[in-house]
């Protein structure tokens, strides 16, 4: 298992002035969240491919989330919609990223007049997706999402239900913190173990999801890292914590 740092926590300031601290994070895994003051252009772009190869890092990235639904009903708006996330996963390509990760889709108000129609747009917007992700060389990976949204894959039961989609094969991001609102790390664990390709964590008290500093909350984080290393997992756990990363770090580092 290797550490990394999203860099959520320095989201309030453009990426062009926090760039410096990247290589501050006790890491050098770093998960870029194409958001905001941090969305990819090709300046940042070029100044993260001079850091990578300055101090030897190595990125993720999270493609953005906040407006941007797969099962959008509109097919003007959905192609808009891709057509940005098109943009992520070519900055990755062009950073060797290792994967980017996405957010499903989620029902709109005409779900009600259309049963469905939510699940089969998110399905085929995430297949199309994958086929162009395959073609820049980089894995698209699928998170699970906190209730209560209207999200189409937050429970065990959903990713259930998305895993025996034909037209798709996928491997997830696992958010341990998502997870623990409906109290199903485990149960995601044992059963999709073999599917988890990614980690997010941060702490929470089991009402909201808080992005605390792991061991603020009150997930159990020993016996999480210890079911983690019983699927064989041995790639990238990224903290998404809001601040005190140097504290989660520590915390983890003692773990395993």
């Amino acid at each position: 298992m290797k550490l990394a740092a999203s860099t959520l926590h320095l989201l309030d300031r453009p990426l062009t002035e926090v760039r410096h601290k990247l290589v501050r994070l006790g890491t050098k895994n770093i998960e870029i969240a194409d958001s905001g003051h941090h969305a990819l252009n090709p300046k940042i772009a070029e100044q993260l491919q001079e850091l990578r190869a300055s101090y030897d890092l190595e990125y993720s990235i999270h493609a953005p989330y906040a407006d941007t639904n797969l099962s959008a009903d509109d097919d003007l708006i959905r192609e808009w919609i891709l057509k940005r996330i098109r943009y992520s996963i070519r900055f990755a390509s062009d950073l060797e990223a290792r994967c980017v990760v996405i957010h499903p889709g989620w029902t709109t108000a005409t779900d009600r007049f259309m049963k469905g129609r939510a699940w089969e747009l998110n399905i085929r917007s995430l297949h199309w997706l994958q086929r162009y992700s395959q073609e820049y060389g980089v894995p698209l990976l699928i998170e699970n999402v906190p209730p209560p949204t209207p999200y189409l894959l937050i429970t065990v039961e959903d990713f259930n239900l998305f895993f025996e989609e034909e037209q798709i094969d996928m491997r997830m991001v696992l958010d341990v913190a998502h997870a623990n609102l409906q109290s199903e790390v485990f149960e995601f664990l044992s059963i999709h173990g073999e599917k988890i390709e990614h980690i997010h964590i941060s702490d929470n008290r089991g009402k909201k999801d808080q992005h605390l500093p792991i061991g603020e909350g009150e997930i159990n984080w020993p016996k999480v890292v210890e079911s983690i290393k019983a699927t064989g997992f041995d790639n990238w756990i990224v903290i998404e914590s809001y601040r005190d990363i140097d504290k989660s770090m520590n915390y983890l580092n003692a773990l395993i």
